[in-house]
């Protein structure tokens, strides 16, 4: 049987305040008790300035939770029902302090057991699956940069023009108390297995690419998970982006009961 360690790690970068959150928790809505093999992790980058975005990045994590522990059903059904609950906290929370309108969040809600890892996200905080070595984007980027991407790739703007446009980390979509207009919900379970590292992220993370990022976890992985994710972290910092947005990483391994 396959257990999951867990830590997450976080830094406000160059910003004056945090408005990540992250939050890790046995799933005990199939078994009371602790359930090692069954664990839920979110995270939330949130936004609306110094008060907006860390009371929306918070309230998002506490109610998808809550909520994914009580609600019925398979993953898939669960993971939504989570996703929608921490939707309308936000636009309760909003009603309630019209002063914070504007505020929002991403959402990266993951399900860890015995079938694998499903997820569901809004916004552009990265989940990552490192294997053997290399590592793979799983969710979709509801930011502008894939556009962008999409139209250098096609002729239409150089790379260097795409990378440096202003508009590349503009959502399409986020956790606002509105209508989702893109939401990503894994179609099945992803097998998991003894030597895989899953990573949570906000997108302060961008300050490392993908082969730094699995470079840093191939040296980190055996130390466990509370070493790999501060290395992260550390890592970010070292880069030494004068701009650096908040940055904060969950990493969920895969071990064998012992």
């Amino acid at each position: 049987m396959l257990l999951f360690k867990s830590a997450h790690f976080a830094s406000r970068g160059a910003r004056r305040y945090q408005e990540d959150a992250a939050m890790i928790s046995p799933d005990v809505s199939a078994q009371g008790g602790d359930a090692p093999d069954r664990l839920v992790a979110v995270l939330a980058d949130g936004m609306g300035g110094h008060a907006g975005g860390a009371v929306a990045s918070r309230l998002v994590c506490e109610t998808f939770i809550d909520s994914i522990k009580r609600a019925a059903g398979g993953s898939r059904e669960r993971l939504r029902s989570a996703l929608d609950a921490a939707n309308v906290a936000i636009a309760e929370h909003v009603a309630k302090n019209p002063a914070l309108r504007g505020m929002g969040s991403t959402l990266v809600g993951t399900l860890f057991g015995p079938e694998g890892l499903e997820w569901v996200s809004v916004g552009d905080s990265p989940l990552y699956l490192y294997r053997n070595g290399e590592i793979a984007l799983l969710n979709e980027d509801h930011s502008l940069a894939p556009l962008l991407d999409q139209l250098a790739a096609d002729g239409q703007l150089s790379e260097e023009e795409a990378r440096a446009d202003p508009r590349r980390h503009l959502l399409r979509s986020a956790v606002t108390g509105e209508e989702l207009e893109l939401v990503d919900l894994s179609r099945q379970p992803l097998p998991l297995h003894v030597g895989d590292c899953v990573l949570l992220a906000s997108d302060g993370i961008h300050t490392l690419d993908m082969q730094e990022i699995a470079r840093i976890v191939t040296g980190y992985l055996s130390s466990g998970p509370e070493a790999l994710v501060e290395a992260l972290v550390r890592n970010v910092e070292l880069a030494g982006d004068p701009h650096q947005d908040n940055v904060t990483v969950v990493a969920v391994l895969p071990v064998e009961k012992s």
